[in-house]
């Protein structure tokens, strides 16, 4: 009788050891091994970092040539100070690895189209999209022009080399919480990893072109060119360019041949409709930076600001750090996964960056002699296609393999195997200047040392994708502004819409060289600066890219600002970085209130119109009147447009606020006012906007209600951990801003790193991101900067000489590395 006790008990004790060793299903993914994740010895558990963690150490490592010194600041930020640039770059690979491993090996991971390996078949759309978009592809030419630049490679290469140093360290109990979560062990990482990395940012700031130009070419079908040039028109009437207006250029060196029959053919082409892609970038990804003169500034040197606007995630994209060899000594942002400073500063000199948002990507529209896609009809004949194996491999699941046809525009990524039913069996090949291999290594790295004007130049005149507007200032008083990149030379409208492939003809003809691209330096004005705005107005010899990539208010606000300005200070620059003023408000304000018909609102929709009126224009978190009318310009959209949208079938891009506002001041019999859907009425500019209003009154008493009507919690920021588990994110930050605004803070999204640096002859820096310097969501480093950077408040950033950090009260612990 004790037997079946017995067995019963076994099989009990093996089931339970069963459960506690597999990933079991929840929902759409699964449990980690519970066994593991709860494991006291190796679990989770293990990952809760001691609130008086000391990070001092002797190191020995192998592969270094001599020995580094890290002082780790009281907010965790490492100074490194090493003899030369391999080992300095070996032990900033070693320290992204210490406190960022997962995040940034998952980065790779998403830009490598592998994301099903390590999370199941739920993210093989993911890997697909990113696979044929050539994300791998791109990332290999990087590898093999490397090749042509050994002492870049043999950086990166060290870089690499401290990644794995400390991956070999690892104790199991060491590895990172999201591996425990997921099941997943880190793989020995490669330079090939730095260049998916890069590819990812290229991808992030210049792929919404893969849906823009579908929707573009919907668009245009839909409503004929006609409408469509209304709806989207080439030009902004607010635009106050990067480079001012009156600036002469050059004739242009390439002068691209718009194809005969391009107005009927081009104008009147493809009807198709997108994939729409697991990760679209999101439209507002930009940026500010500019750069006021000594002329400007109380201290008589320049002072330089940027603050790139993107994905508010924990762990942050930045990693602060300094560098420091005999050579040079630099300080600032860094991407954990890639060698080098990318938004920083030395002793000479500092730079910033925003997104240049010129078109670099388009679709051509083939023709395959079967579904075999081996030929592909091609200046008059069939011409062989090359094809390429991707293969996808899925968490408890055969692997999927994608079969991708080379043309000689690039890669097909929509065919018969990959589309949607709007896609309509079209193959449309994608060709995009990331494809031809990205040199960011060697660009950081010659701006980390560079020392004037001339050296910053030269550093950035090889920068290919994605382009880039390049701030610059030095403490020998130089300012400027490149946009840079490696630009397509367009006719007009060229690359907007789907072109033809059947021939050359619609192919790329050459890129604009890099002197012709647009550049100032020590203007009269006493300032540069960029927000994403088009760079310079209509007399550029080249076509810049339809308006719906330049945002056109920010870059306004700015220019008005600092053209108001002097004896500025870097609390100023703060205080100007941090500024919720809404421009557009401004401008849009007086057309609502000029339409309105006032005397049709009842009692509670005036009490909200006086919310509006009595605004004073600023989005700070406690303003109604930024949420009320935010709230009836959306109305107004919708009620100007949706009419019209609605009956297409295919995806359409939602015309710019620009073109909606700037119709309205200059056409009051505005022809889109118009319901479609009253045949026998023609509603007017002033009716359409009455009834939008108080449609969004009524949506005003919901808000009220559920205590969401003031800016801050209507716009609701949060900073979201990259798997989205909300223990791990930060919700309901008070911080205004908000779209057009210089603190452009949205929901999700915004400054992701504020930097100023005033050039004195001792450089006097500060800094702040939404995040915190350990990746550990265990560590009380994890999120440590997120209040001060809610609340606009900056760090001071410690920039060092060995010396001097050797002794700095703020220096809280030291890292020897030695090889051994």
């Amino acid at each position: 009788m004790r037997l079946l006790p017995c067995i019963l008990s076994a099989v009990a004790t093996m089931g339970i050891t069963t459960l506690l060793n597999v990933q079991l299903p929840a929902g759409e993914s699964k449990t980690p091994r519970l066994g593991y994740f709860l494991s006291p010895q190796q679990g989770f558990w293990q990952n809760a970092e001691p609130a008086d963690a000391s990070f001092d150490g002797d190191i020995k490592v192998s592969g270094l040539k001599g020995k580094v010194d890290v002082y780790m600041d009281d907010r965790l930020v490492p100074h490194i100070y090493a003899d030369n640039d391999l080992d300095a770059y070996y032990v900033q690979g070693f320290l992204h690895a210490k406190f960022r491993l997962w995040q940034m090996e998952f980065q790779t991971y998403v830009a490598g189209g592998r994301l099903s390996e390590i999370v199941g078949e739920g993210r093989v759309n993911t890997d697909r999209f990113f696979r044929r978009l050539g994300m791998v592809y791109g990332a290999e030419k990087t590898a093999k022009d490397m090749e042509n630049h050994p002492e870049l490679k043999a950086l990166v290469e060290s870089y690499a080399a401290g990644i794995n140093a400390y991956i070999k360290s690892l104790k199991p109990e060491q590895i990172p919480f999201e591996y425990k979560l997921l099941d997943y062990r880190p793989e020995e990482w490669t330079s090939f990893k730095t260049y998916l990395f890069l590819m990812f940012m290229s991808y992030d700031l210049t792929a919404r072109g893969t849906t823009t130009d579908l929707q573009m070419t919907n668009a245009r079908n839909y409503f004929g060119y006609k409408d469509f040039e209304q709806l989207y028109p080439a030009v902004q009437d607010s635009l106050d360019p990067i480079i001012p207006r009156g600036t002469e250029f050059a004739k242009p060196s390439v002068v691209p041949q718009k194809p005969a029959g391009a107005d009927s053919v081009y104008l009147g082409h493809t009807r198709t409709a997108a994939i729409a892609p697991p990760e679209l970038p999101a439209k507002n990804n930009g940026s500010n930076n500019w750069a006021v003169s000594g002329s400007k500034t109380q201290s008589g040197h320049p002072i330089l600001c940027n603050d790139p606007h993107l994905g508010l995630n924990l762990p942050s994209l930045w990693y602060e750090v300094q560098i420091t060899t005999p050579e040079y000594s630099t300080y600032g942002a860094s991407f954990p996964g890639a060698p080098s400073v990318i938004i920083g500063f030395n002793d000479s000199i500092a730079w910033g960056v925003t997104n240049a948002g010129r078109d670099v990507i388009d679709y051509f529209d083939l023709k395959f002699k079967d579904t075999t896609l081996q030929e592909y009809w091609y200046n008059g004949a069939w011409k062989k296609a090359d094809s390429r194996k991707e293969v996808i491999r899925i968490k408890g699941k055969p692997d999927l393999v994608e079969n991708i046809a080379m043309t000689e525009f690039g890669p097909v990524m929509y065919d018969n195997s990959y589309k949607n039913a709007s896609t309509e069996g079209k193959y449309l090949a994608i060709h995009w200047t990331a494809h031809e291999g990205g040199n960011g290594p060697e660009v950081f790295f010659r701006l980390n040392h560079a020392k004037n004007y001339d050296d910053y130049l030269a550093a950035i005149n090889t920068w290919k994708c994605p382009g880039q507007n390049f701030a610059f200032a030095s403490v020998s008083g130089d300012i400027a502004i490149k946009q840079q990149g490696k630009f397509v030379a367009r006719w007009k409208r060229q690359g907007d819409f789907v072109l033809p492939g059947a021939d050359s003809s619609y192919q790329w003809q050459g890129y604009i060289p890099v002197d012709e691209n647009p550049a100032i330096k020590n203007p009269d004005r006493g300032f540069v600066s960029s927000a994403n705005q088009m760079p310079t107005d209509s007399t550029y010899p080249y076509y810049l890219g339809a308006p719906v990539n330049f945002p056109p208010y920010r870059g306004f606000i700015i220019n008005r600002k600092l053209s108001a300005m002097n004896n500025i200070t870097p609390q100023d620059m703060q205080q100007m970085q941090t500024d919720n003023y809404n421009i557009f408000a401004e401008m849009a304000r007086p057309v609502i209130l000029k339409y309105l018909d006032e005397a049709s609102l009842d009692d509670t929709d005036k009490k909200y119109l006086a919310l509006l009126k009595g605004w004073n224009l600023r989005n700070d978190i406690n303003e109604k009147g930024a949420t009320v009318f935010r709230c009836i310009w959306d109305s107004i959209e919708t009620q100007m447009w949706s009419d019209e949208f609605a009956k297409s079938k295919l995806p359409l891009p939602w015309p710019d606020e620009s073109t909606l506002l700037e119709s309205l001041i200059k056409d009051s019999t505005y022809r889109f006012a118009d319901d479609i859907n009253t045949p026998d009425k023609k509603e007017t500019v002033r009716e359409t906007i009455t009834k939008a209003c108080k449609k969004a009154c009524a949506y005003f008493k919901q808000l009220e209600k559920e205590d969401k009507l003031a800016w801050g919690g209507f716009k609701d920021t949060k900073v979201t951990h990259l798997l989205k588990i909300p223990a791990l994110s930060r919700f309901h930050l008070p911080i205004g801003g908000g779209t057009h605004i210089i603190n452009a803070t949205k929901d999700s999204h915004g400054p992701s790193w504020r930097m100023i640096v005033h050039l004195t002859e001792t450089v006097e820096a500060y800094g702040v991101y939404p995040g915190g310097q350990s990746g550990n969501p265990g560590s009380k480093y994890y999120d440590t900067f997120i209040d001060s950077w809610a609340s606009g408040k900056y760090y001071r950033l410690l920039f060092l000489k060995k010396q001097a950090a050797q002794k700095h009260e703020k220096i809280k612990w030291h890292i020897s590395f030695v090889n051994g």
